[in-house]
């Protein structure tokens, strides 16, 4: 019999349903059976219906169940004997066709009418018809009684019923399972809560003043708040139900519509994780066209969706564009009479042209100091303007960076030796009998610009580091060059970090403030680095020291050569690296020669890998080693033949994996 959960799901509808159709039948029954013996010249005769005694049995003993149950159908017994009765119907039905003729009985009807409900009282009356109705069309089928046409509309007649059956069974449980769930005082308090939730949600997304509009998983629009309709123009009605692109129509800076590569939405949607981007337009239904910033956050996992919200920034990029205009226009005018300043002091320190004496000599000296540091803030605030307004010159050249990362390195010797520190400078080297290795890592960028953001960096790692080492290092693998700069300074706390490369932002505490700075550096650094296709970041442990990273676009060894030889007739085009030509004074430079020069422990000596061209000397060339503070050895070539024209690249000298990337070696 069925279950409680089955009777559940027999609502009264279908009990006086299914007693209706069981005493129609069981009526039709008697009335042919009756015709054909009261009758003989009628209709139903002429037409050789007969109809088994058994079947008007089966069908009186059905309707008479259904007659009790109607009766007490207040009483949970009516539930079993609705069951009893509409099984007993349905075997009738079925020895009725079985009886007469099978696929050419009249009576197939009987069995479409009655066969449409046995799910309805649940899978244990349901899978026991499915299986005798199979079990029966097997027989037919092997036992050859059917042709296969007719056996093909037998096959549709018998299941059809049965899959409308189990449809209403699934409805009916559906249904029976929410009623219950709402009878839950749990569910109805869920309920409450989330509707509650929902309402100050939408109560929220309607005040906001960014605009947001939510899509699925294709890009479909589900939702667009107030603020998003005023921006774009369009009226909630129109936007539901349409593609995105739509509605939300992005152009780039060239006014041309943004591909799905460039498309920040398709992205999110692609990768399931979040893009930001201030740099495109956005069309409003009139036509105008308004800078914005978007923000796409994926939606649970990757084909659910995305929230997009975006503002109107047309203004504030106005608002930024004159105040680089004044900045750019005040640096340059105070570069002038700031140089001049720097000047005549530096005359007036100069025991050739000026008399002083010694306190007024450290006077003019902390004068010049500022001067210079007056200086270099207004070339970084032109620089910070050109950046902005798309005016900063980008001349990309192949640089060897691990040579070019020496010779700015070791300019900082006398900084660092004069502070107590040790500067280390440690790329990968090995060596053979008669040759040192090191390793070769080209990039194609804007020589000024890396000198001017890793010069940033060293100098900012000795002046944050009061005792220990600060660490210059390349490395690389197939498609990028990173170059790091760590020190054992104070560290930056990690609340500090994500806002670090913004303007003007300074680490306040009591370990900075006592070192100047403008805020300035850093955000310069990150414009340069996305100038020329790469990305910086910073990893600290406050009080243990920080890592700068640079990573960079490698360039294969092979085009870089290729690049070089071609344009060896057109040097003013090959950059030269090796000078550190960014050295504040003569004085500085003499200093750090002078420094190189004293003599120490022997210590062994790294061969420069050949830039793009001929360096010159940055410190003395037989000095034996570097200062006792350094471990950075001047950049000349020792124990070597003549350099190359150009490098030659033998396989690689360590194909197994170690601590530090792959880098393919150059020989000297």
């Amino acid at each position: 019999m069925g279950t409680l959960e089955t009777s559940a799901s027999t609502t009264p509808f279908w009990y006086r349903r299914i007693s209706e159709i069981t005493w129609l039948l069981t009526a039709l029954l008697i009335g042919a059976w009756v015709g054909g013996i009261v009758w003989p010249q009628s209709v139903i005769a002429a037409m050789h219906i007969e109809v088994p005694f058994f079947s008007i049995i089966g069908a009186l003993i059905a309707s008479t169940l259904m007659v009790i149950s109607y009766i007490r159908h207040r009483h949970s017994s009516s539930c079993q004997l609705i069951e009893l009765g509409y099984i007993c119907m349905l075997l009738t039905a079925l020895y009725t066709v079985i009886a007469t003729g099978n696929i050419n009985s009249p009576f197939v009807a009987l069995w479409l009418l009655i066969s449409i409900f046995p799910a309805i009282f649940g899978l244990s009356v349901f899978i026991p018809v499915v299986i005798a109705t199979n079990v029966y069309v097997a027989y037919l089928y092997f036992f050859n009684i059917v042709s296969l046409d007719d056996l093909l509309v037998f096959i549709i007649a018998f299941e059809v019923p049965l899959a409308v059956s189990f449809l209403i069974w699934r409805k009916g449980v559906q249904h029976t399972t929410q009623l219950q769930a709402e009878k839950d005082p749990t569910f109805k308090a869920l309920a409450k809560e989330l509707s509650q939730v929902s309402n100050q949600s939408d109560i929220v997304i309607n005040a906001i003043a960014d605009g947001v509009i939510a899509v699925d998983g294709q890009g479909i629009v589900q939702l667009i708040n107030p603020a998003a309709q005023q921006i774009i123009g369009w009226v909630k009605q129109d936007a539901l139900r349409l593609d995105y692109r739509s509605v939300l129509r992005l152009f780039n800076n060239k006014n041309e519509s943004v591909s799905d590569i460039q498309d920040p939405v398709q992205q999110c949607l692609r990768t399931n994780e979040k893009v930001e981007t201030d740099d495109l337009q956005l069309a409003t239904t009139s036509g105008k066209k308004i800078m914005a910033s978007l923000l796409v956050s994926p939606i649970g996992q990757i084909g659910s969706g995305a929230i997009i919200v975006f503002r109107d920034i047309t203004a504030q990029r106005a608002e930024e564009r004159q105040q680089a205009e004044f900045i750019s226009t005040a640096s340059h005018e105070m570069r002038t009479p700031v140089a001049a300043i720097e000047g005549y002091i530096g005359l007036a320190l100069n025991p050739q042209t000026a008399a002083i004496d010694e306190r007024a000599k450290t006077y003019l000296a902390k004068a010049h100091e500022s001067a210079q540091h007056l200086g270099r803030l207004f070339q970084d605030l032109l620089d910070i303007s050109k950046a902005e307004d798309g005016r900063l010159d980008n001349n990309p050249r192949v640089i060897d960076l691990v040579t070019y990362m020496r010779d700015i390195t070791l300019s900082f010797n006398h900084m660092a030796t004069t502070k107590g520190l040790i500067l280390l400078y440690k790329p990968d080297t090995s060596s053979s009998a008669d040759q040192k290795l090191s390793p070769a890592f080209f990039v194609k960028a804007d020589a000024d610009h890396i000198r001017e953001v890793t010069a940033n960096l060293i100098e900012n790692a000795i002046k944050y580091t009061k005792a220990g080492d600060v660490t210059v290092n390349v490395v690389g693998d197939d498609a990028h060059v990173e170059i790091t700069v760590t020190d054992t300074g104070i560290g930056i706390p990690q609340e500090d970090i994500a806002h670090l490369f913004q303007k003007f932002y300074r680490v306040d505490n009591s370990d900075t403030r006592e070192i100047g700075g403008t805020g300035l550096g850093l955000y310069l650094c990150r414009r340069l680095i996305e100038t020329m296709g790469g990305r910086i970041w910073v990893t600290s442990e406050y009080g243990k020291g920080s890592s700068f990273h640079i990573e960079m676009p490698r360039m294969s060894n092979i085009d870089a050569i290729r690049e070089i030889e071609s344009a060896a007739n057109e040097p003013d085009k090959i950059e030269l690296h090796a000078k550190a030509s960014f050295l504040a004074s003569e004085e500085e430079a003499a200093a750090i020669q002078q420094a190189a020069s004293t003599p120490t422990t022997p210590a062994s000596p790294v061969t420069a890998t050949p830039s793009v061209a001929t360096p010159a000397p940055a410190a003395n060339p037989t000095a034996p080693a570097a200062p006792a503070q350094s471990v950075i050895p001047p950049a000349t070539a020792t124990g070597t033949s003549a350099r190359p024209a150009t490098p030659t690249i033998p396989p690689r000298q360590n194909p197994q994996a170690t601590s530090e990337p792959k880098s393919s070696q150059v020989a000297l």
